[in-house]
């Protein structure tokens, strides 16, 4: 998929706080994912440590490079599980905090890649 300004402008996540993340024009108060085509508020919030693969699989769908999850303010580590069964796949994963996963999904859009996340917002 080729990215145009108007993907990149409705996609980009514009402001994080605490309890709460602006993608575009609208707000997200729940854990969801985001993909380079679309949010998915939706997502079943399980925490980090407890996620599996089945648990991505919409997010995968979209055939990303890589999966950042955001963990909330505070740090998390996924399985190792987890980590292995996308590797197979061919797929990366990063684990690190909802602020700075905010920051690496729209550098890695912004740089034409396809990134897919799962944000967890506490």
């Amino acid at each position: 998929m080729k990215f145009t300004r108007d993907t990149l402008t409705e996609l980009t996540i514009r402001k994080v706080e605490r309890g709460r993340i602006r993608i575009g024009e609208e707000f997200y108060e729940s854990s969801f994912a985001l993909t380079i085509d679309r949010v998915l508020p939706d997502v079943e919030a399980v925490p980090v440590a407890d996620l599996r693969i089945e648990h991505l699989e919409r997010l995968l769908e979209s055939d990303p490079e890589v999966v950042i999850i955001g963990t909330g303010w505070h740090p998390a580590f996924a399985r190792r599980e987890l980590t292995f069964a996308l590797a197979r796949r061919g797929i990366g994963l990063e684990v690190m905090d909802t602020p700075a996963a905010c920051r690496t999904f729209n550098i890695l859009i912004g740089e034409g890649r396809r990134p897919a996340a799962l944000m967890i917002i506490d």
